[in-house]
Order: C-alpha cells, then structure tokens, then sequence
C-alpha cells in the first residue's frame, strides 16, 4: 500500500485554506493555488492562455484539447449524474475554444462495493450523452479503491476536438467595446445538487441545466459571429467566470443585475439559504464575448438553441478600471465582484 504523502507549496496555510482545499478548492484559493504551485512549474504557453481547454498546432490541423475530473456528491441528481456531467463538461470545454468534438476518453475510480447496478447506470449516461453531444468513447481506464476511499465513484475524462477555423477564441482576444452575453437562467445546477445532498425539499423540483454547449456555439461560427472569448461557467459561477476573463485580458467587464435571469425557486432558495447566484455552478450556461456591432445578430442565433433559447445581453467590456467586473445593482449602485476565498458549495461537479 503507497504512503501518505504531502505536497508543500506557497499558498497561505490557514485551517480554512486546508479545509476549502481539502473539498477541492475554488475560487481565490484555487486561483493562489494554480498560480503559486502549478503554473510556475510548467513553462506551457497553453497553461498561460488560461482556457477551458489547450489549442495545440499538430502540421496544418488546430487542435483543442482538455481534461476534467468528477467527484460529484450525491451522484445522480434531478436534470442529470455523474456520467452526463462527465461526458457535457468535457464537450462544452472543447466548445469554449470553439472546437468540434471528436473523442473522449473515460476512467474510473471505483470504490470497492459500488454495485453493478449503479456503475451500468452511469455507463448508460456516459454512452446517451456521447452520441447526443455527437462524440465517441475510444479509450479508458478504471481503478478500484478501498471501501472507504473513493465515496462510491469518481470520473476522469479527456477531450479531443478538431478546429476549423481560423479565430483565436480566448480571454487575451477580449477588447473594449465588445458586447457580453449570457445563454440562460444562472443558478440551477448548484441548487439542484444542494436540495438533494441536504434533502431540502421546494414546492417544485429544480433540475440542474447540464447540458452540450456545441450546437449554439457551431452555430455563431458558422454565423460569421467574430467571437472573441466563451466561457462555460461552471465551479465558481458566473461571477467568477467573468472575473477570470477580465484579469486575463486586463479589461473591465461590467454586467447588469436585472439582466441576469435566476429562476424564482432558485432565487427562493438561494435567499433562505445565504447563497449568491452569481457564485452558484451551471452546467449548461455559458457567456460570449462578441463585437459590439455583431451583438444582435449573435443573440439571434443563440436563441435559435434550446439550450440557449433565453440569451440576453447582460454587460459590456471597457478599458477601466482594469482587470475588475462590477455589478450594477437592480437599486442603482454598483459593487466589485470578488473572488469568493472558497466554493459556496463542494463537490458540485
């Protein structure tokens, strides 16, 4: 059996730190944590775009390429479960650098008594959300863990996707003026996984938004839209998707609060509970950074997708102040978005 092992790095050592970190981190900590630890130690021009996936030149073809882990609690939940989410956060990553999908690989850390029954069932989530994001299974892996190590189920996929066009999708082509749009309701996805976990019960049932980001995102390019940057907003939400984009391109993002849609039971909760919306994962929501001019037209052919059937326009792109997202407020003030130090709720995704 390996032994414990510790790994020593420069972010500040609080017991609240080890706590978040230890839940999988988000947010300000896991912002410290990728630019103290983790990208210092790889000279990769593809870590430093700071995207949801790698765009790698191999001789004329572009390719993009991404991975993610899952470790969601409890595994099945209303709108979806592990599997689904597995197979759509993987796909919309390579979306979000405006790629066709191609392959997919999976693994599985399986926890020693995790029955036939549950493993089948997320094998069919994973082989039914494939062919609807039109992407295949061509390789993988599984493990099994000890009783007791692994809670149940943990999923590792990888992602493949073909480029087959000649924009440079990320946060450095942001410029001021540029026009931000969201593709639907915020929210859902981190209430529907809370309400199950904590057994909370709402006069309706909130069913996450997991879903293929793809289709609307083909749909611009094949539209013409010049997009500049997509962002699939999943841990950290909204807010700090945006966040993330403004330091990156060293811009300011302001958004507006009466246009940002939260369904009434997901707004219901989220004010019993404490919550911010703005902070809360989405698995099927994301925002396109697009030309002022080509705006109307972008939101046109979003609207044409059920999965971004409600996209509206929530904000703009300026010069200053740099690097900042504020939110005009639905009273007339405004606020600085902040980095939250931690995840709102763990073990969302």
């Amino acid at each position: 059996m390996a032994k414990p092992f510790t790994i020593t790095c420069p972010v500040p050592a609080g017991p609240a730190d080890c706590v978040m970190l230890a839940h999988g981190g988000g947010g300000k900590l896991m912002h410290q944590l990728l630019e103290q630890c983790v990208l210092p130690v790889f000279d990769s021009r593809e870590l430093e775009a700071r995207h949801d996936g790698a765009v790698l030149d191999v001789g004329s073809t572009r390719l993009a390429f991404t991975t993610d882990s899952y470790v969601v609690s409890p595994l099945f939940f209303p709108g979806g479960d592990i599997g689904t989410l597995a197979v759509n956060g993987t796909v919309n990553d390579l979306a979000m650098c405006g790629a066709r999908p191609l392959a997919l690989s999976t693994a599985f850390i399986i926890e020693e008594g995790l029955s036939f029954d549950t493993l089948k069932r997320v094998l069919n989530s994973i082989a039914g959300a494939a062919r609807e994001a039109g992407i295949k299974v061509v390789t993988g892996d599984t493990k099994v863990v000890d009783r007791g190590k692994g809670d149940g189920l943990f999923v590792n996929t990888a992602g493949i996707g073909v480029i087959e066009h000649e924009q440079v999708i990320a946060p450095a082509s942001v410029r001021a003026g540029d026009a931000v749009l969201l593709s639907g309701d915020v929210g859902r996805h981190g209430v529907a996984i809370m309400a199950v976990r904590e057994g909370l019960e709402f006069e309706t049932t909130i069913e996450s938004d997991c879903a293929p980001l793809a289709p609307p995102v083909h749909a611009l390019l094949e539209g013409a839209i010049e997009i500049h940057c997509l962002r699939d907003l999943t841990r950290g939400g909204l807010a700090t998707g945006l966040i993330e984009i403004a330091e990156t391109s060293r811009l300011h993002i302001e958004i507006r609060e009466q246009d940002v849609a939260v369904e009434e039971n997901v707004r219901g909760a989220c004010e019993i509970l404490g919550l911010d919306p703005l902070y809360l994962a989405n698995e099927g929501r994301f925002i396109a950074v697009v030309p002022e001019k080509q705006a109307a037209r972008a939101l046109e052919i979003m609207r044409n997708h059920a999965v971004s059937s409600a996209a509206f326009r929530i904000g703009s792109v300026t010069q200053a102040p740099a690097s900042l997202v504020t939110l005009e407020c639905c009273i007339g003030t405004r606020r600085i978005l902040d980095m939250h130090s931690g995840e709102q709720l763990p073990r969302i995704c």
